[in-house]
């Protein structure tokens, strides 16, 4: 069983909370694990209580942007409250953990009855919608440095902790930059102190320092997901 909620779920009214759990099974989030394809059939729903999945964009056969990250604040699947069947986005699992899994047709039994449910999916789902309309803008007018603090603060909220693994050539696929832009970026934050890097393992020191050379994108997601998901 897992040991942390998921906060989706620790919003609902607890008898709401228990009929969704109960259709749930709790299940390993494996490093690197692919748990949907852009226009495959959603099988599952997925609801993260440790590690966290980045979600990609694909074109033209290249390795994937990201364009969004969920972790127990969120869900992968939202689509499905929306009565859409088919999976938007590739789903990687980037912070190895656990989460609740739970068929898309218990789900869908679970929406039809439960106005708790479909209320917090459907102010998700905003949320979501903010956080896509937000990559764009940063992807094109941010540059790599301010972008890379910011990546590196959401994966440590999701990772709930100072510590993680990740490497330049993972991170230069993320942010759409070739490698030797992530690896100036990272040196640079390394430098003033903020971060630790060694061997792939990543700590970050100074979390407030690292939030000032973040882009403004960083607060925008966390506004709006506070405002409507507290």
């Amino acid at each position: 069983m897992a040991t942390v909620e998921n906060h989706l779920i620790e919003l609902l009214p607890r008898t709401a909370r228990r009929q969704l759990l109960a259709q749930c099974e709790s299940v390993p989030l494996v490093l690197e694990q692919v748990l949907c394809e852009s226009g495959d059939p959603t099988r599952y729903a997925w609801f993260p209580t440790e590690g966290f999945i980045s979600l990609l964009a694909h074109a033209d056969g290249g390795p994937g942007l990201e364009v969004g990250m969920v972790g127990r604040e969120g869900m992968l699947g939202a689509q499905l409250a929306l009565g859409v069947a088919t999976t938007p986005l590739h789903a990687l699992v980037q912070g190895a953990g656990v989460a609740w899994r739970v068929p898309t047709a218990a789900l869908k039994a679970e929406l039809a009855h439960s106005t708790a449910l479909q209320a917090v999916l459907g102010r998700y789902i905003y949320v979501l919608m903010a956080q896509l309309a937000t990559a764009s803008p940063c992807l094109r007018y941010h540059q790599i440095g301010p972008r890379l603090a910011r990546w590196l603060l959401m994966s440590q909220d999701r990772a709930q902790s100072d510590n993680f693994r990740v490497t330049h050539e993972f991170l230069a696929h993320m942010l759409g930059v070739r490698r030797v832009g992530v690896t100036t970026a990272a040196g640079a934050l390394q430098r003033a102190g903020l971060i630790s890097y060694k061997h792939g393992q990543l700590e970050v020191l100074d979390r407030a320092g690292l939030e000032s050379a973040a882009c403004s994108c960083y607060a925008a997601d966390r506004q709006v997901y506070q405002k409507l998901l507290r």
